[in-house]
């Protein structure tokens, strides 16, 4: 079973009109937090959705741990970025 994931986040809106998503995830003593870029001011539902979206495909392709290798296709997205605190 894993533990319970706890996702908060802040949002600002910046001059050239995307919003800046600075988020925290805890999930047992694990603790990460991120920033979002996106091109549109969102409801929270959907915001949290992305934030979910995108951390599941991080952990589902280990996107830092084969970015280097070419035969997998993956992109780096520069809209989302993840650090461990």
């Amino acid at each position: 079973m894993q533990p319970v994931q706890t996702i908060t986040y802040a949002k600002k809106l910046l001059p050239s009109g995307n919003l800046q998503v600075k988020f925290f995830v805890k999930r047992g003593i694990k603790e990460k937090y991120g920033y979002l870029l996106l091109c549109e001011n969102m409801p929270e539902q959907e915001i949290l959705m992305e934030i979910r979206q995108r951390l599941e495909f991080h952990e589902s392709t280990r996107a830092d741990f084969y970015r280097f290798n070419f035969t997998r296709g993956l992109k780096d997205d520069h809209t989302f970025f993840l650090y461990s605190a």
